[in-house]
């Protein structure tokens, strides 16, 4: 760690001395005083003055912070701890996570996306990210393929076997928020039944991860919800297995290359991940670590 003295922190800063010390009493700037001198240390001196930078909106932080946004999963949250990688997790769904991504609030994002055009052959989530101007320099790393399907009351009281006896027997569905991968799904669902979201008799406010809604079901608030078998077996529901997805994570290329990440992708392409998967249920691990598009 490079320490400058109080004159060479002055010249670096290019304050005066005086407003220096200022600083120092007022405890307002990163020091330390050895042996009745005040020593400031060069890397902190950095990061205080980029904490204070102000940024044009739309302009990126130079270093995202170590946060995994996007959507929530299990399995993924017990790789994030176990590999190591000291990343955090936010989520708030795949495309608030996508956006905190682009606006460099987090280094990377867990998405699965659904749109109309699944029919076409292009993955979802590649084509979301190949459209998306501000991620030219995506790279996109598989994760697992996950079960999506209908989480039920157990023993199915009213009877559930798909969408179309939830839109016609008019049983209370939770739903998850504007953004949410799973949301994105049960409009396309809806669609190709004829049906939109006001059709729906929903449980408000939406659910902001797919264990809120297992746990709405659970306690009686709503009759059904769109989540992942693992969501459903922990919260002990019953289940209706609707389709499988690809559940990536997205980052840039300079972020790919941070040691926070390569542990992660490192740890997800080893042996614990396969156990760990079978005992949650509901997971395909063989896209693990394999980089599914690169921009």
């Amino acid at each position: 760690m490079e320490m400058l003295t109080t004159s060479e922190a002055s010249d670096y800063l290019r304050l005066g001395e005086r407003k220096l010390y200022e600083l120092v009493a007022e405890g307002a700037i990163p020091c330390t005083k050895v042996t009745g001198k005040w020593l400031f240390p060069r890397d902190e001196l950095d990061r205080w003055m980029l904490s204070g930078l102000m940024r044009p909106a739309g302009m990126a932080t130079s270093q995202p912070p170590l946060i995994m946004g996007g959507s929530q999963d299990a399995l993924l949250e017990w790789c994030l701890r176990e590999s190591g990688s000291g990343l955090a997790t936010l989520v708030e769904g795949t495309e608030s996570g996508v956006g905190r991504v682009l606006r460099g609030q987090a280094i990377a994002a867990a998405i699965h996306f659904h749109s109309d055009n699944e029919d076409s052959g292009e993955d979802p989530n590649v084509a979301a990210v190949r459209a998306m101007a501000g991620l030219h320099d995506a790279v996109l790393i598989g994760f697992v393929r996950r079960e999506q399907g209908l989480l039920l009351q157990p023993g199915n009281p009213k009877n559930l076997s798909g969408l179309a006896d939830v839109l016609t027997r008019g049983a209370t569905m939770a739903v998850r928020q504007p953004g949410a991968g799973a949301q994105m799904l049960l409009e396309v669902l809806l669609k190709k039944h004829g049906a939109k979201p006001k059709d729906l008799r929903r449980l408000e406010p939406p659910c902001l991860t797919g264990p809120d809604l297992a746990t709405a079901i659970r306690a009686g608030e709503a009759d059904c919800g769109i989540a992942t078998r693992a969501a459903a077996k922990s919260a002990g529901l019953d289940f209706v297995p609707l389709l499988w997805e690809n559940f990536d994570l997205v980052m840039r290329q300079r972020s790919y290359f941070k040691p926070a990440l390569q542990a992660l992708v490192g740890f997800i392409s080893r042996k614990p991940l396969r156990q760990r998967a079978t005992d949650l249920t509901g997971y395909d691990v063989s896209p693990a670590g394999t980089v599914r598009f690169f921009a």
